[in-house]
């Protein structure tokens, strides 16, 4: 979609000037003589970007800067001064300017700083948009995903929240099993009573027993008082059991009945005690794997995973990448900050092993260590850098028999010409040469530009 622009400036030749080099960019420009006519033009187009001109009689721009942002503040003003006058190109940047430019000004100039100004108003809008995506996802609270995969996994835990069915939840490390497991508690019957979660992996295995089926005092070394244990301490909700793969062969039994008797003994006691608990699972390991070499009950696998959950690499769902960040930058009080657009491709590109962890713990880097609310590639540690340049190839493919080097730089050059419409300022800085070298490259290619009468 083409991009509006507001013209303010009372010099016809000036006018027509910017209009043109707007024009060219294929930009939507309206153009007003006055402030007057220019705020009402304003109110009737509603464009993306303003460009005043300071000096100008009866209402100047600096009347026209301050009635656009009290009108719209989000709206970008990009002012034009006269060349030397300092003092007020920092007035109008304080009262809110995007940028200033300078005349007489230079044509890139302008249509480099009008680019960047787009850019951010595309961003900003972007940014406002996967905000009340985020806000409007209230089933789910800290899950965040819109991609399909993700919108499967939604529709399973929706299904499943308020039963009394066991759910088994696979996936890597990282990935958000336990918010998933939270959600279905907070979707279930059973959200006013406790959730309790346990890491069987982070547990001791000879005092596993004890957590998970509490003691009485006296059953061991140590047990100087009764103590309940995950089973009871969840009774009315939800115990979330992480790692369960890592459970070890004696201690899955018991496990096994208390899901089947809804029972749990303690350690040292004589009595079963009845408990009223909901279970969900989670594993980063293949248990099917572990039934077949006999490290996991083929029982107790069937009777943790009546519905099975599995949530998928953030690998393989790039396309939430962007709304995580967004969602990162919030919860670490940074929701005004910007992710330039090559940055949040190098993001994607970026394979994360360790999934979503990893890239929180990313993201909360680049705010810590940001320069200014604009986060730029510049920030991003080179790993990710050299990531996205792997992902997207080499810039040219050369054929099997070989090249001519000097075939090879005429088609560069001519092709950087055609990208920048002629242009050989342009087309050497796209290059990153001066431009007295394209200038070279040109003769001694016998490359000439088109008649464009």
């Amino acid at each position: 979609m083409k991009k509006r622009i507001l013209v303010i400036d009372d010099d016809d030749s000036l006018r027509r000037v910017l209009e043109y080099n707007l024009q060219e960019e294929r930009y939507l420009v309206v153009s007003a003589a006055s402030g007057e006519q220019g705020l009402r033009l304003f109110a009737e187009e509603k464009p993306a970007l303003v460009i005043t001109d300071l000096k100008m009689p009866g209402m100047d721009g600096l009347q026209v800067l301050k009635a656009v942002k009290a009108s719209s503040p989000e709206t970008l003003v990009l002012v034009i001064t006269a060349f030397g006058a300092i003092d007020n190109a920092v007035e109008v940047m304080k009262l809110g300017a995007y940028d200033y430019i300078t005349k007489p000004f230079n044509r890139d100039e302008l249509k480099l700083t009008v680019r960047k100004a787009l850019e951010l108003t595309s961003l900003t809008e972007e940014n406002r948009q996967l905000k009340a995506d985020l806000a409007g996802r209230t089933d789910f609270k800290s899950i965040i995903g819109s991609s399909a995969a993700m919108e499967k996994v939604f529709e399973v835990v929706r299904r499943v929240a308020d039963t009394e069915a066991t759910v088994l939840v696979t996936g890597e490390s990282g990935t958000g099993k336990e918010l998933v497991a939270r959600s279905i508690h907070a979707l279930s019957s059973r959200r006013g009573g406790p959730f309790v979660p346990i890491n069987c992996a982070a547990i001791p295995r000879d005092l596993l027993e004890s957590e998970l089926f509490g003691h009485v005092k006296g059953a061991f070394t140590g047990a100087i008082k009764d103590r309940l244990g995950k089973f009871q301490q969840a009774d009315g909700g939800t115990l979330f059991l992480d790692e369960v793969g890592e459970l070890p062969p004696a201690l899955q039994p018991k496990l096994l009945r208390a899901l089947q008797e809804r029972t749990v003994e303690a350690v040292g006691g004589t009595k079963a005690q009845k408990v009223d608990v909901r279970v969900v699972a989670a594993t980063n390991v293949d248990l099917e794997a572990g039934m077949r070499d006999g490290s996991f009950r083929e029982d107790l696998y069937y009777r943790l995973c009546v519905i099975p959950i599995h949530l998928p690499a953030l690998r393989e769902r790039k396309d939430d990448i962007t709304l995580l960040i967004r969602h990162f930058a919030t919860k670490h009080g940074c929701g005004g900050v910007i992710f330039e657009k090559d940055i949040v491709d190098a993001l994607t590109a970026y394979p994360w092993p360790g999934n979503v962890r990893e890239l929180e713990n990313t993201v909360e880097r680049l705010l810590i260590m940001r320069r200014s609310d604009v986060i730029s590639l510049e920030d991003l540690p080179v790993k990710f850098v050299n990531t996205r340049r792997a992902a997207t190839g080499p810039v040219v493919n050369l054929p099997e028999e070989g090249y001519s080097l000097e075939q090879l730089e005429r088609e560069v050059v001519v092709e950087a010409l055609e990208r920048n419409n002629g242009n050989q300022t342009s087309a050497a800085r796209f290059l990153r040469v001066p431009r007295h070298v394209l200038i070279y490259r040109m003769e001694k290619y016998g490359i000439t530009l088109p008649d464009r009468r």
